[in-house]
Parts: C-alpha cells; sequence; structure tokens
C-alpha cells in the first residue's frame, strides 16, 4: 500500500503519473466530434488518408467486430473508444497479433514472440489481457519454440471476448452513435 511520497515505490509512482496524465487528456474538451473518433495521437495527414465509412459500412460493424476491425476507420474509432474507457489493451493485443503474423525471420520472430509475452501475458504484464490459465499456458508452451500461430489461441479468445463485451459497448456508445447519424 502507497504511504506518502518519500515511501511511494517507483511503480506506485509511475502508475499515479499515467492516471494523471490519463485524467488530463479526459479533462480536455475535444474542438469536434471528430476528435472524439480519431485518435489524439494521429496526424493530421494521416487523418485525410482515413475516409469516413458509408453508413451502411458503419451499420455492418453492428454485428461483426472483423468488418470493423478491416476498416480504418473502424478501427481507429474503437481503439478511441477502448482508450476512453483505459480498456484498449484487449485490441491492441489483438493488432500486435496480427503484425506478429508476418514476421518472416525466426529470430525476430523469437524477439517479438518475447516482447508480446512480457508486454501482454504474463502475470502483473504492463498491458495484461484477461486470458485463462488453460489459454496462458498453451501460449506458454506454444513459446518454447515460436512460430506464426505461437498466440493464435490467445489471440482468438481476446477476440471473443471484445466481440462478446467491447463491441456492444462501443455500439451504444456516442462515438458509434455520432458516426451513424
Amino acid at each position: 500500500m502507497c504511504k506518502g511520497l518519500a515511501a511511494l515505490p517507483h511503480s506506485c509512482l509511475e502508475r499515479a503519473k499515467e492516471i494523471k496524465i490519463k485524467l488530463g487528456i479526459l479533462l480536455q474538451k475535444p474542438d469536434s466530434a471528430l476528435d472524439l473518433i480519431i485518435p489524439y495521437n494521429e496526424k493530421p495527414e494521416k487523418l485525410a488518408k482515413t475516409q469516413k465509412p458509408s453508413l451502411d459500412e458503419a451499420l455492418q460493424w453492428r454485428d461483426s467486430l472483423d468488418k470493423l476491425l478491416q476498416n480504418n476507420y473502424g478501427l481507429a474509432s474503437f481503439k478511441s473508444f477502448l482508450k476512453s474507457e483505459f480498456s484498449e489493451e484487449n485490441l491492441e493485443f489483438w493488432i500486435v497479433c496480427e503484425d506478429y503474423k508476418k514476421i518472416k525471420s525466426p529470430v525476430k520472430m523469437a524477439e517479438k514472440a518475447k516482447q508480446i509475452y512480457e508486454e501482454f501475458i504474463q502475470t502483473e504484464a504492463p498491458k495484461e489481457v484477461n486470458i485463462d490459465h488453460f489459454t496462458k499456458d498453451i501460449t506458454m508452451k506454444n513459446l518454447v519454440e515460436p512460430s506464426l500461430s505461437s498466440f493464435d489461441v490467445a489471440q482468438k479468445r481476446i477476440h471473443a471476448l471484445m466481440e462478446k463485451d467491447s463491441l456492444p459497448r462501443f455500439v451504444r456508445s456516442e462515438f458509434y452513435q455520432e458516426l451513424i447519424k
């Protein structure tokens, strides 16, 4: 437990700073509705390349997480929504796994697998995803000899969790409602 500033462990101080930054971001009033949808770290020139979807496309996202994830604007909107709820780790994990599957070099694959494990899978990881022990054990066994499918089971679990939990919340959110007006 944290007591007084002098006694604060390093990780507790880091967490306090992180919370302060996130609260500061939340308290900033957006200039427009677009600020609510586009991640704050995106550059203006990148926004021009991200075309707003048609109403039909956006409506399909209600029933298909895959269609949402395949659309750059949908992905950016979903990511912004999850960031606003401090629950973006599942989406970040899913994206990292997609990138991991594109690695050709066994050495780079092993390095990236270790990095993904340390960031998302191991107990007390900075962005630990919510997977059961069975899935965690399978993933750890797969990492003994990393392959393109090392994270498949965990990625499918996280996809199912986002589909069942995050997607319905997103569809009810102001982010999505603004999009389908």
